[in-house]
């Protein structure tokens, strides 16, 4: 048996304020493109099909084109709604689809009805069990049914609650390999910023204990390719970078193939799609003039500038070289500075109000003003002077 494992697409999704849905249809095309070289039985997505809970019509189209590609081309789609995703919406046409061979589940109340794929090179079918996000104070409730939960729940306890259903299910069933879909953070996984938060403080995490018992968990959540138990439970990662705290990510999918026994082996595919994401430092002059730094126009660049002063139009000047600037920071180089005591001591000891405010800069800004800067200081309180011309 063997399955594609993908998620955190988040079709729809804008890097600054520019649209990725053109490099986000390549990263797609070269999912199809891959499971067709591979010959999968299944493709996952494990989450966060779009990036907010009402997508642009773009990407909806974007996303049915390539569920309608994948399953003309002989695999089984199994994806499952994640934390930015309606499940109702992402889900309502489930019962007709799968009939199609697709299918797209964000009701958790399903959790333990299995997708049942047989392999092309024969075999036993293998049960996906697709589990899509779970809230705790929405399907906390929900599952404990007749006894509801007396407080809210927590990820991990949530999370055990739907998992006990799906063992509940295997138990009564003929035995074969397992494999679960699932939307979550699990303890000891690495993330990064342009993850939405589960919640406040550290209770979103589940064990990988709580996993036990499947050939493969297909993560989705995290948007770096990372394993947490061997091969058995690991997350894909998004197609494309989506924060410059991804920009060192290698974006892949995950080819992983189950034996007889359900011992899963694993083949990291490089997507190699998408505009590059780099971060460039030093003056502006330096960004502007370093042949060095050719190779980054055609990247998605944060600019951290080092000059003393903020310099005039410096994101029209960057942009002249660099089309692509998405983030402008500015990090002057740190002085040393004289004691705090010895900075106020000048302050107050000042005998004039050019002197008070030469001392005030100095106090501020931890250098000296220049002599230019002197002579405006001076220019200016003499022109607010009480006898000064107007």
């Amino acid at each position: 048996m063997r399955v594609l494992h993908t998620s955190d697409w988040h079709l729809g999704r804008q890097f600054h304020g520019a649209s990725l849905l053109s490099e986000q249809a390549a990263a797609l095309d070269r999912i199809v493109e891959l499971a067709a070289q591979a010959e999968v039985d299944a493709v996952l997505i494990a989450g966060d099909l779009y990036d907010r809970a009402i997508p642009p019509a773009e990407a909806v189209q974007l996303f049915n084109d390539t569920l309608a590609r994948l399953s003309r081309g002989g695999a089984a789609v199994v994806a499952i709604a994640g934390n930015h995703d309606s499940h109702v919406r992402v889900s309502i046409y489930d019962p007709l689809l799968s009939a199609f061979g697709v299918t797209i589940r964000g009701d958790v109340r399903r959790a333990a009805e299995p997708v049942l794929v047989p392999p092309r090179r024969g075999g036993e079918p293998v049960a996906i069990y697709p589990l899509p996000y779970l809230e705790p104070a929405v399907d906390g409730p929900a599952l404990a049914e007749a006894e509801p939960p007396p407080q809210r729940l927590s990820h991990q306890a949530v999370t055990r609650l739907a998992l006990d259903r799906i063992h509940a299910h295997r138990a009564s069933q003929p035995s074969r390999r397992a494999v679960l879909v699932a939307h979550t953070f699990v303890a000891g996984g690495e993330s990064s910023e342009s993850e939405r938060e589960l919640s406040v403080g550290n209770v979103d995490r589940v064990s990988v204990e709580t996993f036990r018992g499947f050939d493969y968990v297909a993560l989705g959540h995290l948007h770096g390719s990372q394993q947490l138990d061997g091969v058995r439970v690991a997350y894909s990662g998004t197609p494309l970078p989506y924060s410059f705290s991804e920009q060192h990510h290698t974006k892949s999918v995950r080819i992983v193939e189950l034996d007889a026994a359900g011992s899963p082996s694993l083949e990291i595919v490089p997507l190699g799609v998408g505009r590059p994401l780099r971060t460039l430092e030093g003056s502006i002059e330096a960004l502007l003039s370093d042949p060095r730094h050719e190779g980054a126009r055609e990247a998605w660049l944060r600019l951290v500038l080092t000059d003393e002063v903020l310099p005039m139009q410096a994101m029209a000047r960057l942009r002249q070289r660099f089309p692509h600037v998405a983030e402008l920071r500015h990090r002057p180089p740190e002085r040393e500075r004289a004691p705090a005591a010895q900075r106020h001591q000048q302050v107050h000891e000042a005998t004039s109000p050019l002197a008070l405010s030469l001392a005030f800069f100095a106090d501020q800004q931890g250098r000296p003003a220049t002599a230019a800067e002197t002579e405006l200081l001076g220019r200016a309180l003499e022109a607010g002077s009480p006898g000064a011309e107007r």
